[in-house]
């Protein structure tokens, strides 16, 4: 049977031990800095164009590896296509009078539908066979339209939704995306499939047109539920007219 002063040299020591664990964990998390956010920037003046520093990023990136190729509103992250800008390849036949090498040229040049007969009848089912084999390889397929890019941005500044183009690439990029180090900032950042693309992109001042602008009070019902991230309540501070408590926010 064990004596009073037994289990009070018991309960002693359970205390000393729950003392060092609950001084261990508060050191823990007070060692470690709070996040704190970037310099508050003034908004741009809103504007069809504007000039916006941008920068890139991709879903293998330390910040976002949590959230892997999703964007803030859940969907799939999308890298921009650049929008073809070239004309089909048309050969142009040379005058008759350039062919000097003797070759037969009648189906180039034929003036009448008899003399297109004939030279039909005079080519091997073999050659035509290789000539429409040719012709199929040469034929331009029909461009598929460009893909609209994700690009993450201060949905104060660019809503959600809000659609733009980067006009020294002519690629289209949405806003459906936010980061931590954009909350108060003039910067988007665009959505590269690639670490490669990202670091090829780096830091660029773009003239971008903005083609659509997005829906503040969407932008503001989405950060309203989000409020245990301070980003997230700069943006909405923002988005109410409180621009001197955005900024004062830490």
């Amino acid at each position: 049977m064990r004596t009073p002063r037994f289990n009070s040299l018991a309960l002693s020591a359970l205390a000393a031990v729950a003392s060092v664990l609950l001084t261990s964990c508060g050191t823990t998390s007070t060692s470690v800095a709070p996040r704190s956010l970037p310099a508050y920037e003034p908004p741009l003046a809103k504007s069809s164009y504007q000039t916006v520093r941008t920068t890139a990023y991709t879903h293998t990136e330390g910040d976002h590896l949590a959230y892997g190729a999703r964007n803030a509103l859940g969907g799939l992250l999308q890298s921009a296509t650049t929008p073809s800008g070239s004309s089909p390849n048309v050969r142009r036949a040379l005058p008759v009078s350039d062919a000097r090498d003797g070759t037969d040229i009648t189906m180039a040049y034929t003036t009448s539908e008899r003399e297109r007969k004939e030279a039909k009848k005079r080519e091997s089912a073999k050659t035509r066979k290789a000539k429409n084999k040719a012709a199929k390889a040469k034929r331009v397929k029909k461009p598929e339209p460009p893909r609209i890019g994700s690009a993450a941005a201060d949905w104060s500044r660019w809503p959600v939704g809000t659609t733009f183009r980067v006009l020294s690439t002519g690629q289209t990029y949405r806003v459906d995306d936010y980061g931590w180090a954009l909350a108060g900032r003039n910067t988007i950042d665009l959505y590269m499939a690639s670490r490669n693309d990202m670091n090829k992109w780096g830091v660029r001042h773009e003239p971008i047109q903005v083609l659509r602008w997005g829906d503040p009070e969407a932008s503001l019902a989405l950060l309203q539920s989000r409020q245990s991230y301070k980003h997230c309540r700069r943006m909405a501070l923002e988005l109410q007219g409180l621009h001197e408590q955005a900024a004062a926010l830490r």
